[in-house]
């Protein structure tokens, strides 16, 4: 089984914004296509591409639509497959440690030296944690071959 193509717009030329998010989109299922996936998930993704070639929707309205399916499939594939994009563990991770490090470390420094406007330093300091395992997560899926050759920007 073999995945779709995703339908040729024609306004995208007009809107730099939609321009640069389909060929972001084509360049995934390009890098898609050369990875062995299972035909259920090959399936799974050919239905968001029939959706978004079916849509008859305006131009900033499709974007999204364009968004929501390319977010679906990477997630899709990463659960399934375990094949991700480049720096996709780096900017979950970013985000995991600055939440689950940075506000407590910084709620203990605060605390621990009496002053609560230190609660902003253990922000960056979870960042860093989280972009550094994030980053080791990243080489680790490429020296496995299970990263794909495209960075997803939003």
């Amino acid at each position: 089984m073999k995945i779709i193509e995703l339908n040729e717009i024609q306004s995208t030329s007009e809107n730099s914004k939609l321009f640069s998010l389909y060929t972001q989109f084509q360049k995934l299922l390009e890098e898609l296509r050369k990875k062995e996936l299972p035909d259920t998930l090959i399936e799974a993704i050919n239905l968001d591409i029939e959706a978004l070639n079916a849509t008859t929707v305006p131009d900033h309205e499709f974007r999204k639509l364009l968004k929501e399916k390319q977010t679906k499939i990477v997630r899709v594939v990463e659960k399934k497959v375990k094949i991700v994009p480049q720096k996709y563990y780096m900017t979950t991770w970013l985000a995991i440690g600055m939440s689950a490090f940075g506000i407590p470390l910084g709620t203990v420094l605060g605390l621990s030296l009496g002053n609560m406007g230190l609660l902003g330093i253990g922000l960056p300091i979870g960042m860093a944690i989280g972009i550094a395992v994030g980053t080791n997560m990243d080489k680790k899926a490429l020296q496995e071959g299970r990263q794909l050759d495209v960075v997803i920007k939003y």
